[in-house]
């Protein structure tokens, strides 16, 4: 048995009065429920069936002061409004779009509003410039700008405003980078027909003498030098003959030779007059295996229908005027095609 006088020594737990240090007005004395008895100890016995210890006094009041806690906190939490029922409530159409959306995706750094944030600006790197709805960007600006530059020096070095003529009476037709000279002598009918396109041969870089700087040299010029094929049709046949012609790399531009030929026959061969589709079956002389006899008698019969060294000069002039007015003709597509224009 306890000694007497032990209540009176026993240190009870102090209450703790929060409804006194949160400002709320104390709550009634309510009693524990079912989950908040202690267990019933061994033998029976119940904690209030005898003589209590510390720890099941303790147990009842601990349960009491957080009861009283929480009545305390949920006295001071604001009360929320009623809630509307779902009926009330406006369509999501109507609702409007919340103001953060609108500020992240249309609204400017200037605090004005564009129509989209995506759509680029006019004027600016990867906008749109005109109403073609292409890409523009600066880099096109600047392309544009260099091929008006360009377009500027190659007119200031434009020998010919207008193509010059090949003398021997000979008629040109141009189509394109193609160009066609025709001549009638006699009952025959002779026709020199050449392309532009791949006619400038690669440049070679001579070595320059040693005392002269490089800013010094000249530029060499420009000089096409297409293939051409000579066709040769008498009103009384109904075979046509084909000369294939080109200039050889090593002799043009050696005017002090005048024996040697500009030009030489590369092939020879028969095709049916009035077809334009020549026929791979009919026989082709190549002429690197030709005796030069008949070479020789080859480049005379060319001669005498007016197809020398002094027309091979003059079509060179022609196509070199023809190609250098082509490639100004496709600076200003390139350059319109840039600016959508």
């Amino acid at each position: 048995m306890a000694a007497p006088g032990a209540e009176q020594r026993r240190f009870p737990l102090p209450r703790l009065r929060l409804s006194k240090l949160l400002g709320a007005p104390p709550p009634p004395k309510v009693t524990l429920g079912v989950g908040l008895e202690p267990a019933p100890q061994r033998g029976g016995r119940s904690a209030g069936s005898g003589p209590s210890t510390s720890g099941s006094a303790a147990c009842p009041r601990l349960a009491m002061l957080l009861a009283r806690a929480l009545r305390a906190a949920a006295a001071l939490r604001p009360a929320l409004p009623p809630r509307r029922p779902l009926s009330s409530l406006p369509p999501r159409a109507l609702l409007p779009p919340p103001p953060l959306a609108r500020s992240l995706w249309q609204r400017s750094d200037g605090g004005g509003w564009r129509g989209a944030l995506l759509r680029p600006r006019r004027g600016s790197a990867g906008g749109v410039s005109c109403g073609c709805g292409g890409l523009h960007t600066e880099g096109d600006k600047a392309f544009a700008q260099f091929l008006t530059d360009e377009i500027k020096e190659e007119r200031k070095i434009q020998k010919h405003k207008a193509l010059p003529k090949v003398s021997g009476g000979w008629e040109l037709e141009v189509h394109g980078t193609e160009a066609r000279l025709v001549r009638k002598v006699a009952g025959e009918k002779i026709t020199v027909t050449f392309n532009i396109n791949n006619s400038i041969p690669p440049a070679v870089d001579d070595e320059a003498p040693e005392e002269q700087k490089p800013d010094e040299q000249e530029e060499p010029d420009i000089t096409s030098t297409p293939n051409f094929v000579v066709e040769v049709i008498k009103d009384d046949t109904k075979q046509t003959l084909v000369l294939d012609c080109h200039y050889p790399e090593d002799e043009v531009g050696h005017e002090g030779e005048e024996e040697s030929d500009i030009f030489t026959i590369r092939e020879v061969s028969f095709q049916p007059t009035g077809e334009s589709d020549w026929k791979d079956t009919n026989y082709t002389l190549n002429t690197d295996s030709l005796d030069w006899a008949l070479y020789d008698h080859l480049m005379d019969f060319l001669a005498d229908r007016g197809v020398d060294n002094t027309f091979a000069d003059e079509l060179i002039e022609l196509s070199t005027a023809l190609e250098h007015q082509e490639y100004i003709k496709f600076l200003e597509d390139l350059k319109s095609f840039v600016k959508c224009q």
